[in-house]
């Protein structure tokens, strides 16, 4: 933890590692357009590019399909193999080496430059002591810092059925919003939106955020998520209910179908949401996949899809 005290974001971009601002100058990287480069123009239209990522934990190793690429520095590379992805997902505590380490930290940030893909985001912050645990706030405050050095803008923090009860259960949430109300403001020098994950309703999310009331705590929205704990009918009017202020980040998935079997959420509809509140953060897909042909090959499929569907704003 000592090599991450008083490490700010200034002096990060001051050690000659490129961040994601400095990847925006770049235009094209790799012979591929990226998030904050060239904006693409449409019947004469000027619309902010598309925003996709995948999660390190969806890429498979193609050497050994029975592991994905967490703690494996070649997951921009191996991204890049598949068409519309830009950005991948980093995990922060899982694996080792892990990003708590400076090191790697920027091991990190020079693959993403060097293959030209950005970070969008965090995840996967708890320890082996799970949400919310005596140390959660230390926790969130160093996932904070790891994040602000990778460079990515939304760090997501997860916590479901037992760390997520009823919103009745007063002196559970009077904690939580305590912790995230105390690191918020960390958060903010950091550059960093904190992305609520979590089983409860978008109703509740709505309220659990009109409780910590702070910009920099929102939604990371995952409609699969919502059905899996029983708000499946609710999925896709919480993008509206939500709305662009509150929602972070999305993830896209659907327990290993293509988003086009229209399975259990109706995706061209939850595009046509995102059109309409004028959504402009990443899609990341968290995707499984037995192997890295068999991901790219879907991935490709699910971004197709997306595009069919989906609108990012005019600039």
């Amino acid at each position: 933890m000592s090599s991450f005290k008083n490490y700010s974001r200034r002096n990060f971009f001051k050690t000659g590692m490129l961040g994601t601002a400095s990847l925006g100058l770049l235009g094209i990287a790799n012979g591929r357009e990226i998030a904050y480069g060239n904006l693409p123009v449409e019947n004469g239209v000027k619309r902010l590019p598309y925003k996709i990522g995948i999660r390190q934990a969806s890429l498979r190793n193609p050497i050994d399909p029975k592991k994905n690429m967490v703690a494996n520095f070649d997951a921009f590379k191996i991204a890049r193999d598949i068409p519309g992805i830009i950005g991948v997902e980093l995990q922060v505590a899982t694996g080792n080496p892990n990003l708590y380490n400076l090191d790697v930290a920027r091991r990190y940030k020079a693959e993403s430059n060097k293959w030209g893909m950005e970070i969008p985001s965090t995840a996967g912050i708890w320890s082996s002591k799970g949400a919310w645990n005596p140390d959660a706030a230390e926790e969130i405050i160093r996932s904070i810092r790891a994040t602000e050095l990778v460079g990515a803008s939304v760090m997501l923090i997860a916590f479901f059925g037992g760390s997520a009860p009823e919103l009745s259960d007063v002196s559970f949430y009077d904690r939580i919003v305590k912790i995230l109300k105390e690191v918020a403001p960390r958060a903010k020098d950091a550059g960093v939106i904190l992305g609520l994950e979590n089983s409860l309703s978008p109703a509740d999310n709505k309220k659990l955020l009109d409780m910590i009331d702070d910009p920099n705590v929102q939604i990371y929205y995952d409609l699969e998520n919502m059905y899996n704990y029983g708000h499946g009918q609710e999925a896709v009017p919480g993008i509206k209910l939500l709305g662009k202020e509150r929602i972070a980040a999305v993830h896209v998935k659907n327990n290993g179908r293509p988003i086009s079997s229209n399975w259990r959420i109706d995706w061209i509809q939850a595009l046509h949401e995102l059109t309409e509140i004028q959504y402009e953060g990443w899609l990341t897909f968290e995707t499984d996949h037995t192997n890295h042909i068999q991901c790219i090959k879907e991935t490709e499929e699910n971004i197709d899809f997306i595009k069919n569907y989906f609108q990012p704003p005019v600039c």
